[in-house]
């Protein structure tokens, strides 16, 4: 096993979170694309092709572990932040939307972690960040968000984030839980993963909750989301004005139509 950089941190907010990374000189981490919210000076920032982990090194493990990035819709390139100081220095990345970060130590975890493919922010330089298929056929073709997941690799600290409220399940063997494919966030690879059918065809057509769930069978820790990013940008993407309409439709004003009695007068068209 790869031996990481040591990583002291502080998460701070409550439902926008930041977390802050106290680097000692030659330290370093791996942030993903636009996660940055500040750096001390002293931090060197430098982007490389892959994560910079040891399984990447040469440049065909480089050319390998960019293309895993890029299946499962992240860039090819991974940025380092370093501390080229003599002191510590601070580092610090912010989550992309509302939800909550997830600190994990991988050494832990058994050294691995499988996560959804947007749920990774930032970890310990060392750590390799990959691909991890379903084996199994039903998982390939219907998980939709669970199909192509994330595969964290190495024993140092990795950052997460998922939307909402987060929730740590502690499965028994043989214990199982059906979720929404949406709302699984990250397994140890312990946990058996498959897709369910709902079973009726009623309830899969007006049910609303899809035509899968993802089943989740123990031993080991699973950690789901109350609020995917898909459930939020379709809530988003159904309340906002559609064909033209006004922004004011839904309130009271707008009850009276954005050009009228109200609308234009408030609007200044007195005529």
């Amino acid at each position: 096993m790869n031996a990481m950089h040591e990583i002291d941190y502080q998460i701070h907010g409550d439902d926008m979170q930041l977390v802050e990374c106290e680097l000692d000189p030659g330290e370093a981490m791996i942030g993903e694309a636009g996660s940055l919210m500040y750096m001390e000076q002293g931090i060197d920032m430098d982007t490389m092709l892959g994560d910079g982990s040891q399984q990447q090194s040469g440049i065909f493990g480089k050319l390998l572990g960019a293309g895993k990035r890029l299946i499962t819709g992240e860039s090819l390139f991974t940025t380092v932040y370093a501390n080229q100081s003599h002191v510590k220095r601070k580092v610090a990345f912010a989550a992309p939307y509302a939800g909550k970060i997830i600190p994990v130590d991988l050494k832990r975890m058994g050294g691995t972690l499988v996560c959804q493919k947007d749920a990774f922010l930032c970890a310990a330089k060392g750590v390799a960040v990959g691909i991890a298929f379903q084996r199994k056929l039903g998982a390939g073709f219907f998980g939709g968000e669970g199909f192509i997941m994330q595969k964290l690799e190495g024993d140092g600290m990795a950052f997460l984030h998922a939307g909402g409220t987060i929730l740590k399940r502690e499965l028994q063997a043989g214990e199982s839980l059906r979720v929404d494919t949406g709302c699984l966030v990250a397994l140890t690879p312990s946990v058996n993963y498959d897709i369910q059918y709902v079973g009726k065809i009623k309830t899969a057509l007006f049910g609303g909750e899809g035509l899968f769930f993802a089943t989740l069978s123990g031993p080991g820790t699973v950690w789901l989301q109350s609020l995917p990013l898909s459930r939020l940008a379709s809530r988003i993407f159904a309340a906002a004005p559609q064909m033209g309409g006004s922004k004011d439709e839904g309130s009271v004003l707008g009850g009276f139509g954005g050009g009228g009695l109200v609308g234009g007068i408030l609007g200044g068209d007195r005529n």
